[in-house]
């Protein structure tokens, strides 16, 4: 039996390398296929004037002036050393921005998951296991409606009312500029700026995770272990949460690895919404001054996240239902 889970992770390990070759090249190949001449990108708006000599020195410089195959050479060796080379619209190492930007998303993207996760799996459960009654039918309708609302919509509608008019929580940003906070000042202040972006990522990812959940809780209620669990005598809390959260949980699981993409999607477009300094502002800005290096740097690490959750989620599978690895 260890042999056969061994071969089974060796078959998604190589699953796992064979995409992410893919997506390598689709990272290297997707900015050159942006129109205009990126040089004309980089200096077009600007008050300098190139000469010949700045041109050519420049090609040179990031490798343009290359066959194709010679650039992708480049572009593997930048990925296995993570030199991703120099970004001219911030004037800084593209390591030190994307270092400086990533674990903003991380905190974002983590607190408004587990936010999300922990609400919805447990409203979830409740309504499945209580179907019918009022706050069954009000949740339902509730989350059916907000599942079809986009998150940067949510965040639009929350910048009016919480920050605006009531003026509850900042607009954007992920701290307040210069003002030197220190210790537990300065936690409380990144605190409220994230509230805002954190609640409009949960509140997105919360209704389709909660209407995921009843309807699979609804799946195994009245299955016969169910009924076995209460001729045993056992206690409701153990049935509900031990046997049929439980198995009710996996095609959640399993919607999760599909979602990262959108998931990571949905975080990159909040805090463009909220200008969160986070890896999403920093690739539209990338995207917007055609920012070449910064883009293949950014969409390298992306691609190894989104990966990496989804083999997370391939390995966390059968420890939920070990019936996986058999199969």
């Amino acid at each position: 039996m260890t042999k056969q889970i061994v071969r089974s992770l060796k078959a998604k390990s190589m699953q796992y390398f064979g995409a992410f070759l893919t997506l390598l090249v689709l990272n290297f190949l997707l900015p050159r296929m942006l129109p205009g001449d990126p040089i004309d990108a980089i200096y077009g708006d600007s008050l300098v004037v190139l000469t010949p000599d700045m041109r050519a020195h420049l090609v040179e410089q990031y490798h343009l002036n290359e066959p194709l195959r010679v650039q992708f050479i480049h572009y593997l060796y930048s990925c296995i050393t993570l030199d991703f080379g120099y970004s001219y619209s911030y004037n800084a190492p593209v390591r030190e921005i994307i270092g400086g930007a990533l674990p903003w998303t991380f905190l974002l993207a983590g607190t408004s998951l587990f936010l999300a996760v922990l609400i919805a799996l447990f409203l979830g459960i409740e309504s499945g296991w209580r179907r019918g009654g009022l706050t069954d039918r009000f949740l339902f309708v509730l989350f059916t409606v907000l599942n079809g609302v986009p998150g940067y919509f949510v965040g639009m509608l929350l910048i009016i009312f919480l920050a605006l008019k009531l003026q509850l929580f900042p607009i954007g940003g992920a701290q307040t500029l210069y003002a030197g906070y220190e210790g537990p000042e300065y936690v409380l202040d990144v605190g409220k700026h994230l509230v805002l972006p954190m609640l409009a990522l949960s509140i997105t990812e919360l209704s389709w995770i909660y209407l995921l959940m009843r309807g699979s809780m609804l799946g195994v209620v009245n299955e016969p272990f169910i009924v076995t669990g209460r001729l045993k005598g056992l206690k409701e809390r153990v049935i509900k949460y031990r046997y049929a959260a439980r198995n009710a949980l996996l095609p959640v699981v399993t919607r999760l690895g599909i979602q990262v993409g959108q998931i990571v999607t949905g975080v990159l477009l909040i805090e463009i919404v909220f200008s969160y300094p986070g890896v999403g502002l920093v690739m539209y800005d990338a995207l917007m001054s055609r920012d070449l290096p910064l883009l293949q740097g950014i969409l390298f690490v992306l691609t190894i996240c989104v990966l990496g959750c989804n083999f997370t989620v391939d390995l966390l599978y059968p420890k939920i239902d070990p019936r996986v690895k058999y199969a």
